[in-house]
């Protein structure tokens, strides 16, 4: 398994991938944080589909980059969302919230 990372793709969308974990994610919110505040445009889709395993650290993860688009006046759709990381949200009730695509 990979460390957790988040990056620019090719047609500007934010990829995160890897082991999202408690040792992860203080890094991976900076950097999440920071590109989302460089990004042109209003509107950001994250996609998850790299990530490899994901605790509640993940979901976290994608609150926090939600709440960062929101107050860089930009919208956040996130994709891709693997399995692990769909339960938490359902047993959570926010998937509505993310609006996870598949």
């Amino acid at each position: 398994m990979t460390d957790g990372a988040i990056r620019v793709g090719p047609a500007g969308e934010l990829l995160l991938s890897g082991v999202l974990d408690h040792r992860s994610g203080p890094p991976l919110r900076e950097a999440g944080r920071k590109l989302i505040q460089d990004a042109a445009g209003s509107s950001l889709v994250l996609d998850c589909a790299g990530v490899e395993k994901s605790s509640s650290v993940g979901l976290s993860l994608l609150l926090a980059f939600m709440r960062d688009a929101r107050a860089a006046g930009k919208g956040l759709v996130v994709r891709g969302l693997p399995q692990d990381m769909r339960e938490i949200a359902k047993v959570s009730g926010l998937c509505e919230l993310l609006e996870a695509r598949a």
